[in-house]
């Protein structure tokens, strides 16, 4: 009986255990950030399935129905038989609701990735960016400014609050498949997740002017102690740049001669 007891309070415990794990698991999935980009990857790469199939099947049955339907000697009058209106229906709602399907589901994760797009996480660093042609200009909370160049740390989700200071341009990271518009009078956003040091080219997605293939720029990911270092320099320079200048002591007026009586 005593063993008995042991066993049952040994399972309990690892019943627990084993529940407590579960929940911290299900809470880590909770706390992970998702990344649009990935979803998007996937997305598109469903797309490239979904037509290369349907290409296929379209192209077998056009070469069925030309080899079917080819002219012979002696100008030969084909035949068909008359569709029941059941069969009419059938050949126009079936095709159209496989078709459709397969639109309705490309269209519902479509929905589903435009929310982790517009999702952004909470812990996150946020950078202003003002456009113009034909630069990206960063300003960090800090009060460090930028330009062409946007440096982050590695693992930590980036948003940027955009507006243009002269016309419309579009802010484009084809590494983190996102791009949204800047525009004059308005502040737009975007996010994108850096997971591993690197380099990222930015580009304008929207004609802006004659010379807008030259607005181009950089997504420069650093390891987190590297970006701490980094900023802190950064920081050091604006301080010296923005401190008053030292005053000058006044010259002290010449002495006046002594007139000789």
């Amino acid at each position: 009986m005593h063993d008995t007891l042991k066993r049952v309070l040994r399972g309990a415990a690892a019943m627990a255990s084993g529940t407590a794990l579960a929940a911290s698991a299900q809470a880590a999935d909770a706390t992970k950030i998702a990344n649009p980009a990935a979803s998007w990857d996937h997305l598109w790469h469903e797309v490239i399935v979904d037509i290369t199939i349907i290409g296929i099947i379209f192209a077998l049955m056009t070469a069925y129905f030309v080899w079917k339907y080819r002219r012979r000697p002696g100008n030969e009058v084909g035949t068909s038989d008359k569709l029941s209106p059941a069969s009419a229906v059938g050949w126009v709602v079936i095709p159209v609701f496989v078709f459709l399907s397969i639109d309705f589901y490309t269209a519902a994760n479509g929905w589903v990735l435009w929310n982790e797009y517009r999702d952004v996480p909470a812990d996150r660093l946020e950078v202003k960016l003002e456009s113009g042609m034909y630069s990206w200009d960063y300003t960090y909370p800090n009060g460090v400014r930028t330009q062409n160049e946007l440096i982050v740390p590695a693992g930590k989700p980036v948003m940027l609050r955009m507006t243009s200071r002269d016309t419309l341009h579009s802010h484009y990271i084809p590494d983190f498949r996102v791009k949204e518009d800047s525009m004059p009078g308005r502040v737009t956003y975007l996010w994108f997740n850096p997971t591993k040091p690197g380099e990222h080219i930015v580009t304008c997605a929207e004609y802006c002017g004659v010379m807008h293939g030259y607005m181009a720029g950089r997504i420069i990911v650093k390891a987190p102690e590297e970006y701490a270092a980094w900023m802190k320099q950064e920081e050091t320079r604006l301080a010296a740049a923005t401190a008053p200048a030292e005053a000058t002591p006044a010259a002290k007026p010449a002495a006046k001669p002594v007139k000789k009586t």
